[in-house]
């Protein structure tokens, strides 16, 4: 299941792309309801597929069964279909309660960096103003032109849990997207000490998107293809294989001292290739596209414009 936020009308909806294209799933299983002869099919429809993926998420099996549904019995129905051209994506996750974002978790990048290996998973957090959609601009700051791109495979929490041991970690996880941990170099690299909290938290710095693909469509999230390309050259290419902390791991780590929640992002890190380490440094600038690909996932691209 390949599941989109988008507005309508200035509301926040949730979508899921069918046979016969996008369909709104709270909107189509109410309308499937009152066919049945359900007198409160608006407020079923609502609870088990509401528009706010956060509340979707939390629902549960429950609410994945009625999506389900909601898409076989779209197969037949054509009409169903949004029209695309209309749709105002959003990031998948428009408000999470958390996102948790890894660093140094690709140990080509390590090295391209020259930092040291770390033992334990090095992690920071992103605010959800911070975050921007697919087709939506990564926004050049006033304050910088040191506007830097890092592909990244993210998870988002399904099911809520603290002290979650590796061995069930899975089981929290609701599915995958992609992230786009663009970063501002000069405000986090800024010494003494290193700003992490700021260079990766300015306005419009954080594409993610644009589906939350479920996690039985990606058997193994640690044999994926992930590709970056500015302007159509390839910047970054690697395997999401070569994460030195998997999944498993990270979920545990962050578990331990935190509580996981539905939509709760984790941003599992970047391999090599970003521009800050090249020679001479390569940042992006306006007029730009990045786009990222991770294998079975999809592609998040944007383009990159001057903030006003």
């Amino acid at each position: 299941m390949r599941l989109i936020s988008y507005l309508d009308g200035g509301r926040r909806r949730l979508g899921a792309r069918a046979a016969v294209g996008t369909v709104d799933l709270t909107a189509v299983y109410a309308a499937l309801l009152s066919e049945r002869g359900a007198a409160d099919a608006d407020a079923i429809a609502a609870t088990l597929l509401p528009p706010d993926i956060n509340a979707f998420l939390a629902g549960g099996e429950p609410s994945l069964e009625a999506a389900a549904e909601v898409l076989d019995h779209a197969g037949a129905h054509p009409e169903l279909a949004l029209e695309e051209s209309t749709i105002e994506l959003l990031p998948i996750v428009p408000n999470p309660p958390k996102i948790i974002c890894v660093a140094r978790n690709y140990a080509d990048h390590v090295a391209e960096a020259k930092v040291e290996m770390v033992d334990v998973p090095n992690l920071f957090l992103r605010f959800a103003r911070s975050l921007t959609a697919h087709g939506a601009p990564v926004l050049v700051p006033r304050v910088s032109d040191q506007v830097d791109w890092e592909g990244e495979l993210a998870v988002v929490i399904g099911k809520p849990g603290k002290h979650i041991p590796a061995s069930a970690a899975y089981d929290h996880v609701a599915g995958y997207s992609i992230f786009n941990d663009v970063s501002i170099r000069d405000w986090q690299l800024r010494k003494p000490p290193i700003q992490f909290g700021a260079g990766k938290n300015f306005d419009g710095s954080g594409p993610f998107g644009p589906e939350l693909v479920t996690r039985d469509e990606v058997p193994d999230p640690h044999a994926l293809a992930l590709e970056l390309s500015v302007n159509g050259e390839v910047m970054q290419s690697n395997s999401t294989a070569n994460m030195i902390f998997k999944i498993p791991a990270l979920i545990e780590h962050i578990s331990a001292f935190t509580t996981l929640e539905p939509g709760d992002v984790i941003a599992t890190g970047t391999p090599s290739g970003v521009g800050h380490f090249r020679d001479p440094p390569a940042y992006l600038k306006a007029g730009d596209t990045v786009r990222v690909e991770i294998q079975g996932v999809g592609v998040l691209e944007n383009p990159v414009e001057a903030e006003v």
